[in-house]
């Protein structure tokens, strides 16, 4: 079965919206993890960003399953995720930089820089991932850099307009899942999905994990995270039975 990596970024920006101490994404994780989440999540940005070096921390020394850190592909930043040493890096634009950073790498102009990225991390015993559109021909690319993970973001599934982008977004979707899984890369899947999107990818094997965060949270406001947690996995589980 594939398992659930849950983002707790959204809870640190409903803290910092409120400029308060809490709710703390610390917290959040934990409780993710009792509920039986796979891994956690982050977002760890240069700036402008919700979690916070305290936060990341924290995390490293509090969470007993797979941390998973989605950073900017910066020297900066990877050499504070050395420090931290999560079992994956999973790499992504800069903010910094022009373009879509939700929609991932465009590999036919990173992969030299990624590939360099990726030894490094490998080296410390840091597993690495790649966060690309979904495109077989991005996929290809990340295989090239010898990254372990590729990271194909859903965020156009999420935001397709008509019944029909949705079907076509969804086709590509899954043919860049199975050229990733005919390369033999570990595929995470993720970007706006929800309880609603999730049931799209009903006996989609190849997916190792689902990587979500802002639906999981916003459920959790109303019903608490272990419920949460505990719905998406059972919609997981649904997936593949």
């Amino acid at each position: 079965m594939a398992g659930l990596t849950v983002l707790v970024d959204h809870v640190a920006t409903l803290r910092d919206s409120m400029q308060a101490a809490h709710p703390d994404p610390v917290a959040a994780a934990l409780l993710a993890e009792l509920a039986g989440a796979d891994g956690i999540g982050i977002h760890w940005r240069e700036i402008h960003r919700p979690i916070n070096e305290r936060d990341v921390r924290l995390l490293r020394q509090s969470i007993r399953g797979r941390m998973v850190v989605h950073l900017p592909a910066t020297s900066e930043m990877v050499g504070r995720s050395l420090e931290i040493k999560p079992e994956r890096v999973v790499l992504m634009p800069s903010i910094l930089d022009d373009g879509p950073v939700q929609n991932g790498f465009d590999m036919a102009v990173h992969t030299k820089t990624i590939f360099d990225i990726v030894d490094t991390l490998q080296s410390h015993g840091v597993s690495v991932g790649v966060s690309v559109v979904a495109e077989p021909e991005q996929v290809k690319s990340v295989h090239q850099t010898r990254a372990n993970w590729v990271h194909i973001n859903t965020g156009r599934l999420q935001a397709a307009a008509s019944a029909t982008n949705q079907s076509k977004e969804l086709n590509n979707i899954i043919d860049t899942i199975k050229m990733a899984h005919r390369l033999r890369l570990h595929v995470s899947v993720g970007g706006g999905l929800d309880f609603r999107l999730i049931k799209l990818f009903s006996g989609m094997r190849e997916i190792d994990e689902f990587s979500i965060g802002q639906s999981i949270i916003a459920r959790s406001v109303l019903v608490g995270m272990d419920t949460a947690v505990r719905d998406m996995l059972a919609s997981i589980r649904a997936l593949q039975a």
